[in-house]
């Protein structure tokens, strides 16, 4: 199915739906966008993809109804249990908290295993990133403790697993003089007026909010490693090593070594196939296109995006698709 034909297919439903309601209903509004996509803050790639997948879905129509709609959250946490309560149609998350939503950890402990939670694909890579002040004399991530950092918002994947590293690392939140929750959104500008000392973050590359926190205020990008690390690396099958180039952002020559996870797309069971198939299909039949949307996306591989960070089983529809192409 191409873009053309999945928009007026869409859009040929909401149409039936309104029938259905009455003829002798006053005229409708125009149709709300058919499918809904959670993504993040607006400052992240995550909303990048979503906004890439709705451009592509739309590509050739000539409708005025767009076929789906990214919309911006608190993060991969309140996306699956947006998910979860239908709130939402697809969700872009983190890996790790992919695997903890499909089994009942971590941060859903206290939810039942998510058994309707289903996978499409991978995306980018997303190193857990530290950014700090120059003057606050941060080389690495035991210097922390006794600083004021932003920890990032309730909801947000980056909360999580900064509430993850501070639990193997052995710190509570008393451990900072300042533990700031601002989303992904505010912490540069926080950074530069100096109301935290560092800021972390769970993102592709290169970031434009952490380019801000670089270019405004000289900031620096500091190394994540340590033996609390390479035992959360070593226990956890969504995480791996991870780099960030040096030369990336100004200031900053050297690689700096850290871990990360990956940026999944995700869906409920009760998504019709059809559905995913279509966007599954025009994401991969549009690659090059999709590749050129965020500089984040430019090495990603069909054959790596089909396995790497997914727990979730794939959902019908992308495995249909998938087996169609010979990948499984």
């Amino acid at each position: 199915m191409r873009p053309r034909t999945l928009a007026r297919s869409l859009i040929f439903t909401t149409v039936l739906a309104a029938m259905a309601a009455g003829a002798a209903s006053p005229p409708a509004r125009a149709a709300e966008p058919s499918v809904t996509i959670g993504t993040g803050s607006r400052a992240g790639v995550y909303f990048q993809v979503g906004r890439a997948l709705c451009r592509l879905l739309a590509q050739g129509s000539q409708d005025a109804v767009p076929a789906c709609s990214a919309l911006p959250t608190a993060g991969s946490i309140a996306n699956l249990r947006d998910l979860r309560a239908g709130k939402l149609d697809f969700a872009v998350v983190q890996s790790d908290w992919q695997y903890h939503a499909l089994n009942g950890t971590g941060g859903f402990s206290a939810d039942k295993p998510d058994s309707g939670l289903r996978a499409l694909f991978s995306v980018h890579g997303e190193p857990f990133t530290l950014v700090a002040r120059r003057d606050a004399e941060i080389a690495r991530l035991q210097d922390l403790a006794g600083k004021r950092v932003n920890i990032g918002n309730p909801g947000s994947g980056q909360r999580g697993t900064m509430e993850i590293v501070m639990l193997a690392m052995g710190w509570e939140k008393s451990t900072f003089t300042l533990a700031e929750e601002l989303p992904a959104s505010q912490q540069s500008l926080a950074l530069c007026h100096d109301r935290v000392q560092a800021m972390i973050y769970i993102v592709g590359h290169p970031n434009d909010s952490v380019e801000q926190a670089v270019r405004l205020c000289d900031a620096v990008l500091v190394e994540v490693s340590g033996r609390p690390i390479d035992i959360l690396v070593a226990k956890y099958p969504f995480y791996s090593r991870m780099e960030i180039p040096g030369g990336l952002y100004a200031g900053n020559p050297r690689d700096v070594q850290t871990f990360g996870v990956r940026a999944t797309l995700v869906t409920s069971a009760r998504i019709d196939a059809d559905t995913v198939y279509a966007l599954t299909k025009t994401v991969f039949e549009n690659f090059s296109a999709f590749r050129a949307m965020h500089p984040a996306f430019q090495h990603l591989m069909p054959e790596r995006m089909i396995t790497d960070g997914l727990s979730a089983p794939l959902h019908e529809g992308a495995l249909r698709y998938y087996r169609e192409r010979g990948w499984l």
